[in-house]
């Protein structure tokens, strides 16, 4: 991944972020040390940042899309109200197999639920709607996982896309790879739909906060 912050500028942001803490340091630590594509990790400032949106929201049912390691899944998971769930999907067995471990060893088994699969299909046995959505899964599916999750959105729901800057390669016309194109599409997508109101932030890879018109 392509810094698009200078590194001086985001080691200060993450010098001057609550550290996350043993456990997601522990985490961290072994998911670049054994699994491939590290880069995916959330990371403590986004990771505390997802933790903001949820405590700011109180959002109580929590849908992600691409659990990876489980450090966004625990970072969320530390300041759900009593009685609130994440649903959290992953085709992956490697990586939801450290995911459960470090679940496990955070306390939040009975909060955090890894539904194992193709997303859509596991957002289509989910009921109900969903207070927030962190879509952080592949990117040749964002625009339809987009369209599953918009309309069952809370009255006050949002959807948190990562990697929408996509290392910066959305601004390289002569990248027509698979990925840069999903990304692009998706962005004009959620740009062009009057159902929803969006702001892109420049948080690490790029994050896209939505919500319903």
């Amino acid at each position: 991944m392509t810094d698009i912050v200078p590194p001086e500028i985001d080691s200060y942001a993450e010098a001057h972020t609550t550290p996350p803490g043993d456990l997601l340091s522990r985490l961290a630590d072994e998911t670049k040390a054994t699994l491939s594509s590290p880069q995916m990790l959330t990371g403590p400032v986004e990771g505390r940042f997802l933790q903001f949106l949820v405590f700011a929201t109180g959002a109580r049912r929590i849908l992600e899309l691409g659990t990876f390691s489980g450090y966004s899944s625990i970072s969320m998971a530390a300041v759900l109200p009593e009685g609130g769930r994440i649903d959290t999907c992953e085709v992956e067995e490697q990586h939801a197999s450290v995911a459960r471990r470090y679940i496990e060893e955070a306390g939040f088994s009975d909060r955090i639920h890894i539904h194992m699969g193709p997303a859509l299909e596991s957002i289509e046995g989910l009921d109900g709607e969903f207070d927030f959505a962190f879509i952080d899964a592949d990117k040749q599916n964002y625009v339809n996982y987009y369209e599953a999750v918009l309309p069952r959105l809370s009255a006050r729901g949002l959807i948190a896309a990562d990697n929408t800057l996509w290392s910066g390669r959305i601004l390289d016309d002569a990248d027509k790879s698979e990925g840069t194109e999903a990304i692009r599409a998706f962005n004009e997508h959620v740009l062009a739909d009057g159902r929803a109101v969006s702001v892109l932030l420049t948080v690490r890879d790029g994050v896209t906060l939505i919500r319903r018109a």
